[in-house]
């Protein structure tokens, strides 16, 4: 298996319109679902653990969300290194080469760039299963430094012999370092017949170390960026995606994700919003103008950027973080407003992580509250969440709002999104939202 040679940089540029031309010949299938596994609560994933309890799973899950709020943050740059690492919660079973080695990867749509550990590891973290090993697969290949995917890593450099390699650091000090490469993907599909893309641009990591698991293997970068796998598929997916969050209760069954023609959000009560084109291009950005609280309306500042006199994206639609993120003046109003609509004294919980409790007693249940509906006014649509979506029983007896203040960035996380089929359609720049059932998807 030898790598393409620097001296053939022709080839190597009809080898890339080769893909592009080959994948954009793809009219079967046009569109594919493949399962989403949730990290703590699928009995499918390998974090799962049958002696925690719910709460305790919970817990696991909500720390996650809370370290993003723990580090800071310099610039807008820095939001990627903020997000990435622990912005998955969800994971999706890939395979890579030929012949298909499968890995359990987190499924990002807080990250660009899909990479998996790979041999040889220099630096690695511990991960239980074997390592990808780019010789053993005969359509590997190495990605040269003069050429557009190698452009598209803005952290890229030159080896030695001069090929492509990549290095990202995350905020917590983690990274991941190694080879910008080309290889076949084999993605699983809940038809039972396996869909394979023969050339997807990813990262074959050699040193990885810092704030990653070992029952996982890298990342599926599903972000806005050019190298994301939604990106890479456009022609073949048409830039389209969405899926369907099922709630945490509902452990036996499985979230999807689903692209191109499956993809497809339509019928009786879809809204759709702009996707608001920033820096850093990973992230999906959206724009809030206000939140009902009842019938009681609270504004999102600054909203509009007024010197260019175009809507900016003041918020981040993320998959992977699992609270929904809001600046401090927003959420102390939202918090004032709640109150005012509920007949019941507010406490906190007993860890000190949520501001706004209230107790449901041992067998209570969350609707016995009488509490409020809290609206999210996005521009186009306005996503409509009952008690169970902002509320959430954190331990026995304790219901918290599972919205919380961050003064870095705001983001409107997978709590909020459950029980929604949110679909990405990166050809209009829109997001839309339709009330589903996820667990009948």
């Amino acid at each position: 298996m030898a790598p393409i040679s620097t001296t053939t940089f022709t080839s190597f540029l009809f080898f890339f319109l080769l893909h592009h031309i080959f994948v954009h010949s793809l009219t079967r299938p046009t569109g594919f679902t493949t399962d989403l596994i949730h990290r703590e609560f699928s009995p499918l994933s390998p974090f799962y653990d049958q002696s925690n309890t719910k709460f305790d799973r919970l817990r696991n899950t909500i720390h996650r969300s809370f370290s993003l709020l723990s580090k800071p943050s310099s610039s807008p740059n820095t939001i990627q290194s903020e997000i990435t690492p622990v912005s998955g919660e969800y994971l999706m079973n890939v395979s890579i080469g030929t012949p298909p080695f499968n890995i359990l990867s987190i499924a990002a749509t807080g990250s660009d760039l899909t990479w998996t550990q790979c041999q040889p590891c220099t630096r690695c973290y511990k991960e239980n299963s074997p390592l990808f090993n780019p010789e053993n697969s005969s359509t590997y290949t190495k990605v040269p430094c003069n050429s557009r995917p190698c452009a598209a890593v803005t952290t890229s450099t030159c080896s030695a012999n001069n090929y492509c390699r990549y290095n990202y650091s995350y905020g917590d000090n983690s990274f991941t370092q190694g080879d910008i490469a080309v290889d076949a993907f084999t993605f699983g599909s809940t038809s039972g017949r396996p869909v394979t893309i023969p050339s997807v641009i990813f990262g074959c990591g050699h040193a990885n170390v810092g704030m990653f698991t070992e029952s996982s293997s890298g990342i599926v970068g599903l972000g806005g960026g050019p190298l994301s796998i939604i990106n890479q598929l456009e022609n073949s997916i048409k830039g389209k995606f969405s899926y369907c969050l099922v709630p945490l209760n509902k452990k036996s069954k499985t979230s999807k994700i689903n692209f191109g023609n499956n993809a497809v959000v339509s019928g009786s009560g879809v809204v759709s919003t702009p996707l608001i084109t920033k820096s850093p291009s990973t992230f999906y950005y959206i724009n809030l103008e206000k939140i009902t609280v009842g019938d009681q309306t609270l504004e999102f500042k600054a909203s509009l950027n007024s010197r260019k006199g175009v809507v900016e994206g003041n918020i981040i639609i993320d998959s992977g973080t699992t609270l929904t993120l809001l600046p401090s003046d927003l959420y102390s109003g939202l918090v004032s407003k709640v109150k005012e609509n509920v007949n019941e004294n507010p406490i906190r919980d007993s860890n000190g992580l949520f501001d706004l409790c209230y107790s449901i007693g041992d067998n209570g249940e969350v609707e016995n509250l009488n509490l409020p509906n809290i609206t999210f006014h996005f521009t186009g649509a306005d996503v409509d969440l009952t008690p169970t979506e902002t509320f959430m029983e954190v331990e026995e007896g304790l219901v918290c709002l599972t919205i919380v203040p961050s003064d870095e960035f705001a983001i409107f996380g997978n709590l909020s999104q459950m029980n929604f089929l949110i679909g990405y359609d990166l050809v209009k720049n829109q997001v839309s939202f339709k009330r589903t059932d996820c667990s009948k998807q």
